[in-house]
């Protein structure tokens, strides 16, 4: 019996993930302008700020198709489970269910499974830590499907981000109360609701004061949840990142804490100096 674990590239993996052969990512595509790029291992994280910064489009992802997926499928295994970006924010998850429903017909015997993650970055990671925890451990098909829907349901995504342009041009942001961030200094505390959808959460003057209010959250949610593991994802922004893990681990010794740099498609959205929390 065996197992793979596909997230689309909003998800980042470790390198832990990348070497144990269960893991793989299928990309979405970015586009800046008439360029575009695959946001696969070729992605150049520097690069892309740096056309993304000289142009004067917005720039905009696309989600991989069925056929991308249903190729993803094809891989011998006897179980995949896929994890998406929030089925509210992209067509990813939408497009790995259509793959899925496609490949059952062609092959009943695998099975494929597919979650939305109702989250991004550092929760489509924590996720498949989450699926391959319950694979390891022995945990049947069944039961893994249910207690991962369970985990989802209960965890959180948590992020500050310098520049809110991307999100804001993208309709990412549709309800949330219009910020005037950049006049006035005000960085918000952003979540996810349950839906999957982005909700602000607080909101503090400077990026100092709003890391020091998303750590008393993450704390929270830690000490709520009695949080074994949370994943960071940062956008060039490594010492925020260990700054953070730093301030949890005072209160949370034993919390086992993954950093990980944006992939494409959350280097995007979130731009240079984002942080994203999950637990």
């Amino acid at each position: 019996m065996s197992y793979k674990i596909i997230l689309d590239s909003c998800g980042e993996l470790t390198e832990a993930m990348k070497n144990s052969g269960n893991f793989e990512n299928i990309p979405l595509t970015l586009k800046v302008g008439e360029k575009s790029i695959i946001d696969d291992e070729t992605f150049d994280q520097a690069a892309f700020l740096d056309l993304v910064a000289a142009s004067s489009d917005c720039p905009k992802s696309a989600c991989p198709s069925p056929e991308q997926y249903m190729k993803s499928y094809e891989c011998g295994c006897d179980r995949v489970y896929v994890v998406t970006l929030s089925a509210e924010l992209s067509g990813s998850y939408n497009s790995a269910c259509l793959a899925e429903k496609l490949f059952k017909e062609a092959d009943p015997y695998t099975k494929v499974y597919v979650f939305n993650s109702k989250s991004a970055s550092a929760g489509e990671t924590l996720i498949g830590l989450k699926i391959a925890e319950c694979e390891e451990s022995g945990m049947d098909y069944d039961l893994t499907v249910k207690t991962v829907e369970e985990y989802i349901e209960a965890m959180t995504t948590t992020f500050v981000l310098e520049d809110l342009t991307f999100l804001e041009r993208n309709g990412r942001l549709t309800g949330l109360k219009k910020i005037a961030a950049n006049l006035l200094n005000i960085v918000p505390i952003l979540g996810a609701t349950p839906e999957g959808t982005i909700c602000q959460l607080d909101k503090a003057r400077g990026m100092k004061k709003a890391l020091s209010k998303l750590i008393d959250i993450i704390l929270g949610y830690c000490e709520e949840l009695k949080a074994e593991r949370l994943v960071i994802s940062h956008c060039c922004a490594s010492e925020r990142a260990v700054y953070v893990m730093e301030k949890i681990k005072e209160r949370f010794p034993n919390i086992t804490v993954y950093i990980n740099d944006t992939r494409g498609v959350a280097s995007l959205y979130a731009g240079r100096g984002g942080i994203v929390v999950s637990v």
